[in-house]
């Protein structure tokens, strides 16, 4: 799809402009590429292209110049941020130690048709998408279209911070299309703003620009639970800019230090001390635009993120526009582990496992774990034959009760014993792990397969299993349904009897997900605390 370039009335912008800055503007003639001009006190004013900046006046720019403008446009919001209505053109302010203003610079906002077209299958699969990109690459500009396209056949609510995206005015811009918008009135709100959409406009997509803050991390973590689909910008270049922002970082799961053994370590091949992904990352997809014409998408952040921190990166799919329009996309060759191989190790077998049969687990070197179940290091279990056989479990800090139902639940032939010396296979929690207890310790020293597990929950144990037993992802979490939706039954129940709120226990982000749906069915409000592995619902009344 060839683009459409629509310039939201430029004429709007240069009218507010001093004449004769205005005339060396238009005697450029090159609107098309102007990104902005820059107006600062006692220097001389620039226009800003795609490519170089032109100076627009030899005269230095006075006070009078900047009040010629101030004058003409909105009012500036906390974030010195001003618009002129119904269009998306932005006026952001700088101000001196007695809140004078002392510099402008002129953003010319744009609503550009087809931009989206490079990602509109991963946009319309509905998946949350984050995108990145340096500040003037056009992150607003692609996700205003992508607001629009979606909202042709979906609720879509916009939480527009500083009027960018739907323009300033009480009336959006049309290049939103069917999209709402809701307003945010001081920066700082924007989390609570973003809660307000879900819980006041059943929206099925929101659409943020600009998350920057640790509240409104949290806030988008909440909403991907409720199974909203989020579309949202953050600044930043790569996904390992991302993962090194303390602030951001969450959006993708996080990163925490995490001590092996030492077993692991020289298995690994890395030092004792590692870093791992902490939680699920809030987004699905994660899109860098690297420039104009050119992105690359990371279509499983989890994946792209545990290969990173293991120094074995996942590379990105490229997809690029030509100057006929035409989308070109190029898949990366696998990059080869930087493990050094040890001597006499076994390569792993070749031969594919059909999805849905239940095996045991292969007798490979190294496992992934899925980060809400189980916490690295981990170790598997040998191949212990062509079907399902019984694997005698020791639980040291593992609730025993739990793991003899989860196992009777998912009809796997774990049988828990009460002498590690008896045990096949060890399974603990992170705490007495990283403890270093003697019993641990002696269980490492007889070569036998450890298990960590991050909390003492149901679910944990239940997936602790299913790894166990490598049976396939869609088995175990469908078996535990039934006692969540129990469990969130109670729950509300107690509240429409009068209860002021009730805690569920932590769970994944699956689970967060699905019992904040039925707590919706229910007319009820929900919300989640705490970090991850402790995350939790409650549920409540307005």
């Amino acid at each position: 799809m060839t683009q459409h370039r629509i310039t939201d009335d430029l004429d709007a912008m240069l009218d507010v402009l001093p004449t004769n800055i205005r005339h060396a503007v238009e005697k450029a003639n090159n609107s098309e590429n102007l990104l902005e001009i820059v107006i600062d006190l006692g220097r001389l004013p620039t226009a800003r292209f795609v490519e170089g900046e032109i100076i627009l006046a030899e005269k230095e720019i006075t006070h009078a110049d900047i009040d010629h403008i101030t004058e003409r446009i909105g009012t500036f919001d906390a974030d010195n941020r001003a618009g002129m209505e119904r269009t998306l053109h932005r006026i952001s302010a700088i101000r001196n130690r007695l809140g004078a203003i002392v510099g402008l610079t002129c953003r010319v906002g744009r609503a550009v048709y087809g931009t989206v077209d490079i990602i509109q299958d991963i946009i319309e699969s509905g998946k949350s998408v984050l995108i990145l990109g340096r500040p003037g690459v056009g992150k607003t500009t692609l996700l205003r279209e992508a607001a629009r396209i979606l909202a042709e056949n979906k609720r879509v609510v916009i939480v527009d911070t500083s009027n960018e995206i739907g323009g300033d005015g009480d009336v959006p811009h049309p290049a939103v299309g069917k999209a709402r918008r809701m307003q945010v009135r001081e920066p700082m709100l924007q989390h609570e703003v973003m809660i307000e959409a879900v819980e006041n406009h059943n929206p099925e997509v929101i659409v943020i620009d600009e998350i920057g803050r640790e509240l409104e991390t949290l806030a988008a973590r909440t909403i991907a639970e409720r199974g909203v689909q989020l579309i949202g910008t953050a600044h930043g270049q790569t996904l390992e800019n991302l993962l090194l922002n303390p602030t951001l970082s969450d959006l993708v799961g996080g990163i925490e230090a995490v001590t092996l053994s030492d077993e692991e370590a020289r298995r690994r091949g890395t030092q004792k001390t590692v870093l791992e992904r902490r939680a699920p990352p809030t987004f699905d997809v994660l899109i860098e635009i690297q420039h104009r014409e050119r992105f690359a998408v990371h279509l499983d952040i989890m994946s792209a993120v545990d290969s990173l921190l293991r120094d074995v990166p996942t590379p990105s799919e490229i997809r690029t526009r030509d100057e006929a329009g035409q989308i070109q996309i190029e898949k990366a060759a696998p990059i080869k582990s930087r493990r050094p191989e040890r001597i006499g190790e076994a390569k792993p077998e070749t031969t594919k496992t059909p999805r849905r049969t239940r095996t045991p687990a292969p007798d490979i070197q190294e496992q992934t774990p899925r980060s809400d179940s189980i916490n690295p290091p981990v170790i598997v279990t040998p191949n212990i034959g062509a079907k399902l056989q019984t694997v005698r479990v020791f639980a040291y800090g593992v609730a025993r009760n739990r793991l003899m139902q989860a196992a009777k639940r998912l009809g796997v032939p774990a049988v828990v014993v009460t002498d590690v010396n008896e045990a096949n296979v060890l399974v603990t929690l992170r705490t007495y792990y990283r403890n270093r207890e003697q019993t641990v310790i002696e269980a490492e020293q007889r070569g036998m397969p450890i298990y960590v597990l991050r909390a003492n929950t149901v679910t944990q144990v239940e997936q602790f299993l299913g790894d166990l037993y490598n049976l396939s992802e869609q088995q175990h979490p469908r078996d535990s349904l039934d006692d969540v939706r129990d469990q969130t039954r109670q729950a509300i129940a107690a509240v429409l009897n009068g209860e002021r709120w009730v805690d569920l226990p932590p769970g994944s982000s699956l689970v967060r997900r699905f019992q904040h749906e039925m707590a919706r069915n229910a007319e009820l409000v929900s919300h989640s605390y705490g970090k991850e592995p402790r995350r939790h619902v409650r549920i409540f009344r307005e």
